[in-house]
C-alpha cells in the first residue's frame, strides 16, 4: 500500500477500496495457486503449521543426528533386504557403513548411537539364499 488512509474513512473501507483497485490493476492476477482450495483446511488448528510445513518442504529435521543416522540405517536394512542385486545391496550397505563409522569416530549430539555397521558378507549370503542365487 502506497497511501495512508484518509482521514475520517473506516478502516475497512479503506482496505477494502486498496483491495478492489489492487484487483482492477491485475496485481493478483497469475498468483501461484489461485482459484485452488486452500491445503490442509481439513486438519485442525496448530499454531506451528508453518515451521512443519518449512521443514517438510525443506527436508530439514529436528531430531538429534544420533536418532537421524538410527532412522537411515534401519531404512538401509529394508532397502538392502529388497535390493534388485546382491551388487546393489553391498552399495547400500555400504554407504550407510562409512557414515556409521564416521559417527563412530567423531560422536553425534544426541543419545548414543548403539549402532555398528553391517557385516556386509552375511547380509549378501542371506540375500542369495532368499533370492535363490
Amino acid at each position: 500500500m502506497t497511501e495512508r488512509k484518509p482521514p475520517g474513512m473506516s478502516h475497512e473501507t479503506w482496505a477494502d477500496r486498496q483491495i478492489r483497485e489492487a484487483a482492477e490493476r491485475g496485481a493478483f492476477d497469475g498468483l501461484t495457486g489461485a482459484g485452488k482450495p486452500l491445503p490442509h483446511l481439513d486438519r485442525p488448528y496448530d499454531e506451528m503449521w508453518w515451521i512443519k510445513e518449512k521443514m517438510h518442504r525443506e527436508h530439514l529435521s529436528f531430531l538429534p543426528a544420533g536418532l537421524v543416522l538410527r532412522k537411515e540405517a534401519e531404512d538401509a536394512r529394508e532397502a538392502a533386504a529388497a535390493a534388485p542385486s546382491e551388487a546393489a545391496l553391498r552399495r547400500i550397505l555400504s554407504e550407510i557403513n562409512e557414515r556409521i563409522r564416521a559417527a563412530l569416530r567423531a560422536p553425534l549430539d544426541g543419545p548414543p548411537l548403539r549402532l555398528v555397521p553391517f557385516d556386509i558378507e552375511e547380509a549378501a549370503r542371506t540375500w542369495r539364499r532368499e533370492h535363490g542365487s
